[in-house]
């Protein structure tokens, strides 16, 4: 289930003013390295690519601060890191713990081990469910037990209540996770015990499956003698089952905070009204239709938040809430307030946008401090009128579905519509009446070239580049386009689309597609990034650092980033004159990583603000920014020294420290500055004092990615290529992968073989003898090339391939050359390659000398003899796959077979040229029928190299036309193309 953006940054919003009054907080601080794996696999005939890590495991920073019993009274929600920052668990990684630490206490030395000892009480066994390395003082201390940081932690709970109860009487602060059944049906039958609890929280969403979903909380009910807990102030039950609430919970005199966000509780009880001590109360994400008018009686209420419900309608007792400050109503159904509100004299912050309002109360323009968000609500429009009953047939019409083949790259769209389902789990749904009269269109999928993507600071590449055409073609209702993308774990996805010039970005909605269209037989549908287009072109899925934009006035504004609601941009009146529209990005850094780049372990950083405007003019008037200071440190502890504020140059990439030059001063949690242009933003914590060649060392390396390069050699039998490197030990070999090298996305390198070393130069992607790369860190980098030795050796070659990132320099001398010790900035790795002699075990032995043969014509695609004998070294043992696609007979398969039992490679051959010898007679197209032989044959990498080596050939030919004068009939060429 993907999670609603919205919804994110809500739960963000109220846990970050919500931490803001937490006197002792725990926060989760993970990283997303920007580690990569990819292989690039140069073969005696095959290059294969493995660059996927699926590393699921959950890596946490645990930190415990002491507190004293008064503090510990200020506990009001307790929402803290883990619900002010809901991201920061929702994409841990790595797969080991960094870092368990905790106040001390009389079990210090107690650890979750059989063998565990303490002298404090008795041995302690919960190597189930946890595991045995975690030490007991990490999760417990005198008055705080947490237990969600580890899968099925509730479990443990039972365990110590036989081992040692009276230390748990004496708890405060519990967490639990509600992920595990058993384990939490143990816990609530200890929770009645612990009578000194003061904070309680039991949450779902703690934990993700395999696949990257959340675990759902399992809690259902309460049982009634949880009225036992009378001390509890602070109860979080968000993200479980619960459909009503609790009736034990109204029995809790001194509650002042509830959370129930995101349950399926539908309605409140009448009696709702007995929580007198309630102050902050979230119904979020429920399935409410209306509230009881008990809820005037809460006077003591100062946040109410039921917002993502049903709500058509609100009492008007709501009025009797005196102590309201802020009041949360935004996606409901509301049509209109009551004017009890106007009654409501504390409240400053009205939140009702996503609404069905179209007039706001006037009693509202009474009170003078309120703030109000009215956005996305039909205000001042007349009602709408109810909809028409539906056409009899057009009630039970549905759109007729069409699902394409790999080979069926066209398809037909009548005026009833169509849903088009793509080979790899894409869509295409034309709603009825989009077009006039029935039409051809056409798809393709291209490869990612850096002609056709371009990408953005920081962005990364999710998909291919999807064609669809007729490019000219316009439709009269909007249609969907769905691209499928690869999963990521930083930012947004958005669709791009290419209008022949330029790049722009599309509204994009993300969701899953359907289980008949899985890119995987059997496996899960496949994520689509969809938008709603008029007219058809490129589109391409990229991930990008989460972006939020407004549009600002000379009346000024708030910008408040969805990515870490602690990072504020405010406008003040006057700011500007004419309208702009401004763009916020945040940039989340691993802390660790940077403290290794920089060699300082104190170092501390805030995320790195990116910051954008049209027109880029000045401001008027000093902008106000506000960021969340560095992690661990605060205004009262903090060495303002060692805090400096950098100005980053995109165009240039350099960075500027102008702590001296701008208005910049700390609170406890924030560092506040002016600004009146935009750029990018970075603060750093750190005892260097040449900061700014520090932070341009570390930016520039966090734009790159780690990666392996992979040589793998075809033995003597060559099969077909698998998605696994592990699984084609038995058919190749090769040297050990290189070391890691850096390499930025979008980066294009080259591989050079040397030293005896020859490809086939008669390919579109070989320049100069050389392969061409670009990398995609969440795609597959790979070739499959035949590598033969040069003219001129003999015998037994040992060559190497070397991967460069640009031309190799022809000026390197040749011991540089050969030991790679050089001032070489160009080169990446070198790899050795060994070719063997001619006719030994791993060659391939052509019995027979084919007769010169070109196939095809250039006008409609042209291969020639040197082309085949190309393609027939990649086909290996699908040749009779191939064949019967191709349109041979089985007596003639047959035949082949036994004349050429014992040498594979002259099989082939034999049954390709075979063909090929058919095709004189057969018309124009015939490298058209082999490409679809071989998509049928799903051997699509082959079918690429041929379209590829086609459309080169069609080129030169174009280009010989014109070098003789002939434009005409190069004009007329290029339209047959089109």
């Amino acid at each position: 289930m993907e999670r609603n953006g919205d919804e994110d940054s809500v739960l963000e919003e109220a846990g970050d003013q919500t931490a803001s009054r937490l006197e002792d907080g725990e926060a989760g601080v993970t990283s997303t390295a920007h580690n990569r794996s990819i292989h690039v696999v140069a073969c005696g005939e095959t290059l294969e690519n493995q660059n996927e890590h699926k590393s699921r495991e959950t890596r946490l920073n645990v930190l415990h601060d002491a507190v004293s019993k008064d503090q510990a009274a200020a506990v009001l929600p307790e929402e803290d890191a883990h619900s002010a920052f809901p991201s920061v668990m929702d994409t841990c990684c790595n797969p080991s713990i960094s870092s368990l630490s905790s106040c001390s206490s009389s079990l210090q030395n107690m650890k979750f081990s059989s063998s565990s000892s303490s002298s404090c009480g008795p041995v302690v066994s919960l190597t189930p469910p946890l595991p045995p390395s975690v030490e007991l003082s990490a999760l417990l201390t005198e008055t705080r037990l947490t237990l969600d940081v580890y899968q099925g932690g509730a479990g443990v709970l039972p365990l110590l209540w036989r081992s040692i109860p009276e230390q748990l009487r004496g708890l405060q602060y519990l967490r639990l996770g509600s992920e595990d059944h058993s384990g939490l049906d143990g816990a609530l039958d200890v929770l009645p015990h612990l009578t000194g609890l003061r904070s309680l929280t039991i949450r779902g969403h703690r934990f993700y499956d395999p696949q990257g979903e959340p675990l759902p909380g399992l809690l259902t009910t309460f049982p009634s003698s949880f009225s036992t807990l009378s001390h509890l102030i602070h109860l979080d039950l968000s993200f479980n089952q619960l459909i009503s609430l609790p009736s034990c919970l109204l029995a809790l005199p001194e509650l002042s905070t509830l959370l129930l966000c995101h349950n399926r509780i539908s309605a409140l009880p009448p009696d709702f009204g007995h929580l007198l001590s309630l102050t902050y109360l979230s119904l979020m994400g429920n399935e409410l239709v209306s509230l009881p008018s008990s809820l005037g009686q809460l006077k003591a209420l100062q946040t109410l938040d039921v917002s993502h419900n049903l709500l058509q309608e609100l009492p008007d007792e709501i009025g009797f809430l005196g102590e309201l400050v802020r009041l949360v109503l935004s996606h409901n159904k509301l049509k209109q307030l009551p004017e009890s509100m106007g009654s409501l004299c504390c409240l400053r912050e009205l939140v009702i946008y996503s609404n069905d309002l179209r007039l706001v109360p006037e009693c509202l323009n009474q009170l003078p401090l309120l703030k109000l968000d009215v956005r996305d609500n039909p205000l001042g429009k007349p009602p709408t009128p109810p909809p028409l009953p539906p056409i009899p047939d057009q009630a039970e019409a549905k759109i007729p579905e069409s699902h394409l083949r790999l080979n069926q790259h066209s398809f037909c769209v009548s005026p009833a519509g169509c849903h088009v389902f793509l080979p790899g789990g894409g869509e295409l749904l034309f709603p009825p009446g989009c077009l006039t009269k029935t039409t051809k269109l056409r798809w393709a999928e291209k490869r990612p070239d850096r002609k056709w993507v371009l990408l953005e600071e920081h962005d990364i590449l999710l998909s291919r580049p999807l064609e669809l055409r007729p490019h000219g073609i316009t439709f009269l209702k909007p249609v969907e386009v769905c691209v499928p993308y690869h999963r990521t774990k930083r930012g947004e996805v958005v669709l791009r689309s290419y209008d022949g010039r330029s790049w722009s970005t599309l509204p994009t909605n993300l969701r899953r597609g359907s289980d008949v269209s899985s890119s995987h037989p059997g496996g899960r549908a496949a994520r689509l990034a969809c938008c709603l287009v008029s007219h058809f072109s490129w589109f391409m899925a990229v991930s990008r650092p989460v972006q939020d934009s407004v549009s600002l006035t000379s009346a000024g504004a708030l910008l408040v980033s969805r990515s870490d609601p602690g990072i504020k941009l405010h406008f003040p009146p006057d700011a500007t004159v004419q309208t702009r529209s401004i763009t916020l990005q945040v940039l989340q850094v691993s802390e660790t990583e940077v403290q290794a780049l920089c060699g300082d372990p104190q170092a501390r950083l805030s995320p790195l603000l990116c910051l954008s405007q049209t027109p880029n003019l000045h401001f008027l008037q000093p902008i106000k920014v506000q960021i969340p200071l560095p992690a661990g440190i605060t205004g009262h502890t903090a060495d303002l020294t060692h805090l400096h504020l950098l100005h980053g140059d995109p165009t240039a990439q350099t960075w500027t420290d102008i702590t001296s030059q701008v208005s910049l001063y700390v609170t406890h949690l924030y560092a506040i500055f002016y600004i009146t242009h935009f750029s990018w933003y970075w603060l750093w914590y750190t005892t260097q004092r040449c900061v700014s060649g520090a932070v341009r060392k570390v930016y520039q390396r966090l734009k790159q990615f780690k990666v392996q390069f992979l040589v793998l050699q075809r033995k003597s039998d060559p099969s077909q290529i698998e998605g696994r490197v592990l699984s084609l030990s038995e058919c190749y070999d090769g040297p050990q992968p290189s070391d890691l090298c850096d390499l930025l996305e979008g980066e294009q390198f080259y591989a050079g073989f040397e030293r005896g070393l020859d490809i086939s130069a008669d390919r579109p992607d070989c320049i100069e003898g050389r392969l061409s790369f670009v990398f995609y860190s969440s795609l597959k980098n790979l070739k499959e090339v035949y590598i033969c030795p040069a003219e001129g050796q003999k015998g037994a070659v040992r060559g190497q391939v070397s991967f460069y990132r640009g031309d190799i320099p022809s000026n390197l001398p040749e011991e540089v050359a050969r030991k790679r010790k050089g001032l070489d900035s160009q080169w990446l790795t070198t790899l050795p390659l060994r070719l063997p002699a001619p006719n030994s075990e791993n060659g391939f032995i052509r019995e027979e000398q084919y007769p010169p043969l070109n196939l095809g014509d250039p006008e409609s695609g042209y291969l020639t003899e040197s082309n085949l004998l190309s393609i027939s070294l990649q086909i290996g043992q699908d040749w009779r796959v191939i064949g019967l696609h191709l349109g041979l007979s089985y007596q003639d398969l047959e035949r082949i077979q036994y004349k050429n039992k014992d040498n594979l490679g002259a099989l082939v051959l034999d049954m390709l040229f075979l063909w090929a010898r058919g095709q004189r007679n057969a018309g124009p197209g015939a490298a058209s029928r082999l490409v679809a032989a071989m998509i049928e044959s799903g051997r699509r990498d082959l079918a690429d190299e041929i379209e590829d080596i086609v459309n080169l050939g069609r080129k030169k030919y174009s280009d010989s036309l014109k070098r003789v004068g002939l434009e005409a009939e190069g004009s007329s060429l290029e339209e047959v193309q089109q």
